[in-house]
């Protein structure tokens, strides 16, 4: 059991994520990181028909007795468990702790297997030829290319990243090849889905940034800031912010947009507006997906909480063939 109440994961869709803020506020319940610390898996707005397969890979990787929690969202063809939650924070935050302890269990969705026959093959039952190569676990084994940075031959891995990340913004997906954790090359597959209002004032787009610089207290009072009255300035919160150096914290330079802004340019202007109780002014990622090429990957996290989920749509044009592949 989590500290501080029930441990939850939220599989976020569409249109909730600042429902899922405010849900983060319960005491009941502990919102986690990753589905492997969690009981219970509360299934929040709108679901991607395309992404039930993600949605039963996270539901599998719950510690027993897992439950799950439908939560203003409809359920995907073949989800027929788990109960449906009220529509208000606190009557949903009490009922989802109940589940932990109410419910019996749910069987998994997905084949208790490899996804494809590899033992035995090759010539150190890996799955490949030779030394190296195949899909051991289902997962391709690690190939040595040029690195982008100094042309060393390292490892690269690829693999396909969301759409249920939690530092990412809910439905984004991208097919991503690192080295370490130097990404080397993207394509974006799916474009973050829409979201609330509320998910689109200063107040959780800050919260966003600040989450992943492990401020989350600072990010919980930018939360029920926005709650009482998301239209009011909020210079105070502005000041307490920036006094934590957050800007200095951030690297200069890092991921500049169509109009010469970076992430701290970005990050300062949301702060401005917190402080004068406005909208954040736009702007225009450009190629997103060039964009986060030979970044690490706490800096591409930083980059993608650094737009709001509305400019990073905009981004996407064709998502399906939008690719930057760094060259060797």
């Amino acid at each position: 059991m989590a500290v501080g109440g029930t441990p939850v994961f939220v599989a976020a869709g569409g249109g909730v994520l600042g429902a899922v803020e405010a849900l983060r506020l319960e005491p009941a319940l502990t919102l986690v990181a990753t589905p492997r610390a969690a009981q219970v898996l509360v299934v929040a707005g709108e679901q991607r028909p395309s992404d039930r397969i993600a949605l039963a890979r996270i539901h599998a990787q719950l510690f027993e007795p897992r439950a799950t929690v439908w939560w203003r969202a409809d359920r995907p063809s073949g989800f027929d468990f788990g109960t449906g939650a009220p529509e208000s924070v606190s009557d949903a935050a009490a009922f989802i702790s109940a589940q932990a302890t109410q419910s019996e269990g749910e069987a998994i969705l997905l084949d208790d297997g490899p996804p494809n026959p590899w033992e035995g093959v090759g010539p150190y039952g890996q799955g490949g030829n030779g030394m190296m190569g195949g899909t051991p676990y289902g997962r391709p084994m690690a190939m040595t290319t040029d690195d982008l940075r100094d042309g060393l031959a390292l490892d690269a891995y690829s693999a396909t990243f969301g759409p249920y990340l939690t530092q990412w913004p809910p439905g984004l997906i991208m097919e991503t090849t690192l080295q370490g954790d130097v990404i080397q090359s993207v394509r974006i597959v799916e474009a973050p889905l829409a979201q609330d209002l509320l998910a689109a004032t200063p107040h959780l787009e800050l919260a966003r940034l600040l989450r992943l610089l492990e401020l989350p207290a600072l990010a919980d009072r930018l939360v029920r800031a926005a709650l009482a009255d998301p239209a009011r300035a909020a210079a105070g919160l502005a000041r307490a912010v920036r006094w934590t150096g957050l800007l200095a914290a951030i690297p200069s330079a890092l991921a500049r947009d169509e109009s010469g802004g970076d992430v701290r340019s970005r990050t300062a202007g949301r702060l401005d507006a917190l402080s004068a109780g406005r909208p954040a002014d736009p702007a225009a990622p450009g190629d997103l997906a060039a964009m986060l090429i030979g970044l690490e990957w706490h800096e591409a996290a930083l980059v993608l909480a650094s737009f709001s989920i509305d400019e990073l749509r905009g981004a996407i044009a064709s998502p399906a063939v939008r690719m930057a592949k760094g060259a060797a």
